[in-house]
């Protein structure tokens, strides 16, 4: 039976994350969305592992910036959507909906989640009860829409919704803080959320990281998988662009 991965956070820019992902049993290590090549190189170096992959969840710059340095030190090979291929030069293998990609013993499902860009994928390692989400779904939060509609978006956050509650959820950037106060405005009658927002302004105040989350802490907290509709997800989406809290 395959080991536990080992994940490491690794912050990037102003809030950026991204994830080392080491699998001791069979010594291969990738990297989930590396904007910057610098900090995942020192991150491998102290740790003396080798990263023979990376794999991105969309083409941003702040997710895929790192990958031809991190390609020419490792040689590692670049997993990238299917459908953003054209966008991400430095791409060896495209993966879609249903593919599945290894580490070591450990199976990622590769699931389509566009919205916030047209091909966004994420990869679900179910025996290990870990999702890396990308920008879809944050903690408390989902991405903008930036290439995509609320039907595409409210259809991703439910298919993430569905995965066992106990599933860990690595998504991208440290934006709980702001999701957290636009929730409680949403829900102000929700008690898990009141909560968690008291939970996050301490971690943040002591300069402590909000996730990983969870699917199931998700399905309490997070209004836009909360939201019972494709309208309701873009007027929910549609006011937290213009939130300033």
């Amino acid at each position: 039976m395959a080991g536990t991965l080992e994940v490491v956070r690794i912050p990037a820019f102003s809030n950026n994350y991204i994830w080392l992902v080491h699998d001791a049993a069979s010594g291969e290590t990738m990297v989930v969305d590396p904007g910057d090549a610098a900090p995942v190189l020192a991150e491998a170096e102290r740790r003396g592992w080798r990263i023979g992959a990376i794999w991105n969840t969309h083409w941003h710059p702040d997710h895929t910036g790192g990958n031809q340095a991190i390609k020419d030190a490792h040689g590692a090979k670049v997993v990238a959507p299917a459908a953003e291929a054209a966008k991400i030069p430095t791409a060896d293998t495209l993966v879609a909906e249903g593919d599945v990609l290894m580490l070591g013993d450990h199976a990622a499902r590769v699931i389509e989640t566009p919205a916030h860009t047209a091909g966004h994928v994420s990869f679900h390692f179910a025996d290990d009860g870990i999702v890396f989400t990308g920008d879809t779904m944050f903690a408390m939060g989902c991405g903008r829409l930036f290439e995509g509609t609320p039907a595409q978006m409210h259809d991703a956050l439910q298919r993430l919704g569905q995965l066992p509650p106990e599933t860990i959820v690595y998504c991208a950037h440290e934006y709980t803080l702001s999701n957290a106060r636009y929730a409680h405005v949403v829900e102000p009658d929700n008690a898990a959320i009141a909560e968690r927002l008291a939970q996050v302004e301490r971690l943040r105040e002591r300069g402590e990281p909000t996730v990983p989350t969870t699917i199931g802490e998700e399905l309490a907290t997070n209004p836009f998988l909360r939201a019972t509709s494709v309208e309701q997800l873009a007027e929910r989406r549609a006011a937290k662009d213009a939130f300033s809290g």
